[in-house]
């Protein structure tokens, strides 16, 4: 009986994990270059049950969420013909600095120019290499071409980084959309050839609004069966003791 209550105790937290992801990608749902997350479950250890002679009889210790990354297929394209904002078509990310100082990887290029004159995300990461935009130059004036090449009044200011990784299933989430390299995921190389960059406009996230909606619904509805499952756990238990008594 104990062993019911525990395996549908795990029911609840993976479903409550799945509805805790869920709800992160209908937040994120209009949030410039988002990748929506991948939940999975795996089976917690089985044990075998009965006497040995019972022959190959096991039983499960319940379920738990296995996260299994991002997906990180194109998002729509909008235009927003801002100077400043770029949008990746195809594989790849920009390579950016994080506030605390690490090198990170981002899809969010809704830039900005802070205070020296850099260029940064929304979030105040700063592209990598630095690019600065000379005082006084009108943003209109500025151009980004397909390769990443920034330029004002004629004059080259740099390129921005695009690069890519081996597996960007195994990046670890950074916050603010972004990521950083991991063993797993294998070190930024520069991205293919055919990935450019798009002036004026942004990548849009991949989240599917229906889609979630759905999944929200079965996580909710799954939650509710565990609960259920300790529910009728609990009241057998009850009889059982009656019976004794």
């Amino acid at each position: 009986m104990i062993e019911n209550l525990n395996i549908a105790v795990t029911g609840m937290l993976a479903q409550q994990e799945r509805i805790t992801a869920v709800s992160q990608d209908l937040t994120n749902v209009d949030t410039t270059g988002y990748k929506q997350t991948r939940q999975g479950f795996r089976d917690l250890v089985y044990n075998e049950l009965g006497r040995a002679q019972a022959g190959n009889v096991n039983g499960g210790s319940g379920v738990a969420m296995d996260p299994a990354g991002r997906s990180f297929e194109q998002g729509a394209v909008q235009r927003t013909d801002q100077p400043l904002d770029v949008a990746l078509q195809g594989e790849g990310f920009i390579q950016v600095r994080l506030p605390d100082g690490r090198a990170a990887l981002t899809r969010d290029g809704s830039l900005r120019v802070d205070a020296r004159g850099q260029l940064q995300t929304a979030s105040g990461a700063l592209v990598q290499p630095p690019i600065t935009i000379p005082v006084g130059t009108a943003l209109d004036d500025v151009s980004i071409g397909a390769d990443g090449t920034v330029e004002a009044g004629g004059k080259r200011l740099g390129r921005l980084s695009i690069v890519t990784v081996r597996a960007p299933q195994a990046l670890q989430d950074a916050g603010s959309n972004a990521f950083v390299t991991t063993p797993s995921s294998g070190a930024a190389t520069r991205a293919p050839a055919a990935t450019a960059v798009s002036q004026g406009a942004l990548e849009m996230s991949n989240v599917d609004a229906s889609e979630e909606m759905v999944e929200m619904i079965d996580a909710q509805r799954s939650f509710q069966l565990a609960s259920k499952a300790i529910t009728t756990a609990d009241e057998m238990w009850q009889i059982a003791n009656g019976i004794r008594r």
